[in-house]
Parts: C-alpha cells; structure tokens; sequence
C-alpha cells in the first residue's frame, strides 16, 4: 500500500478503537516500552506529545515515569515553526508551559531550546510503518527534517498501537527509517 492509503487505513482502525480498547492497548505499549528500553545512556530524550482526540499513543504516561524514575534524563518536545516549515525543540519543563497551537496539539510557548545534536532518543508518533522500519506520519515531513540534524547514533523509535505493514510500496531513500518500533505487543528491531 502507498502512505496515503495507510494514511486513511489506519486513521480509521484509531478511530473504530473504544475508549477501553486505547487505554488498554497505550498501558501494554508503556510496559513494553520499559521492559525494553535501556535509559542509563539516555540523557536527552525528544518525545512528541500526543494528540489523544486522534487516539495517538499516550506518551505521557511515558513520560511521567521518566520524569520520576529517571531525574537524570532532560525531556524535550516539539514546537512547530509555520514559517520554516520544521519543527523547533524545547526543553520540557512543565504543564504550565504549554499551549494549545492551530492544530490542537499542546507544545511549549517558550522555553530553552534544545540542540537537536543533543538528543540520544527520538520518540517518534506513526500512523503506519513496514517490516523495513519506514514510517508513515501526516505527511508533512516534520520528523524527516528533525531526524536529519539529529547525530548519526540517536536511537529512532517509532510508538505505535497497530502491528506493521509488510511494505510501504512508495517509501523512499529520503526518508529516514526507524530504529525500532514498539507496540502492545512486541518490540521490532530494524537493521537499519
């Protein structure tokens, strides 16, 4: 299938999920996150923050146990910049930092940026992936340009509540392929 038909392919199996069904799959998805993930070489870790009406994965609960377990790890977000067309990366610091954007999506309204070449783990969100590590987002491109300024050596993992695809009929070189993917169910190593 082409990402456009994955695109709406997997809007839908988000949007049939029940409210039961999304908690549970995003608690599973949490505890394979943290029965896999080595955070001891973690220093700075960039995670997006969800969009939950469009049942993304719920990074917070990720997120608030890495704020109470792992103190020594800084947590950066994204802010996007319409004018640029990428997104910016902000030192996390607390709800009261944040704001909702013409998207509905919260993001930072100020704070320290972070140097993209700081970060040593990317949290990245999915519509869809393949067996290969190719990523399906919205399509505008906003973690393709972030990955490419991120050092060689930071850990790309995709978040997603759905198995993957066999293939992607039309990714391509540009786009940049993922580490590995974990879900409910299993953790995916690509040899990227």
């Amino acid at each position: 299938m082409t990402k456009q038909e994955l695109r709406k392919l997997y809007r839908q199996k988000r949007t049939a999920l029940s409210e039961a069904e999304y908690g549970q799959l995003n608690f599973q998805l949490y505890q394979n996150f943290f029965s896999t993930i080595d955070l001891s070489f973690v220093h700075v870790l960039h995670t997006f923050l969800p969009i939950v009406k469009k049942k993304e994965v719920d990074t917070w609960l990720i997120l608030d146990r890495i704020r109470r377990e792992f103190p020594h790890i800084r947590i950066s977000i994204p802010k996007v910049n319409s004018q640029t067309g990428v997104f910016d990366s902000f030192y996390f610091e607390g709800l009261h930092q944040l704001a909702l954007n013409e998207w509905g999506i919260q993001e930072p309204k100020q704070g320290i940026p972070t140097e993209p070449e700081k970060v040593d783990l990317v949290l990245i969100p999915l519509l869809a992936y393949d067996k290969k590590g190719h990523r399906v987002g919205y399509g505008k491109g906003f973690y393709d340009k972030f990955l490419s300024t991120c050092r060689s050596d930071c850990k790309k993992i995709g978040l997603s509540l759905f198995d993957a695809e066999e293939t992607i009929s039309d990714a391509n070189q540009l786009d940049i392929k993922l580490d590995l993917c974990i879900t409910p169910t299993q953790v995916i190593q690509f040899n990227t």
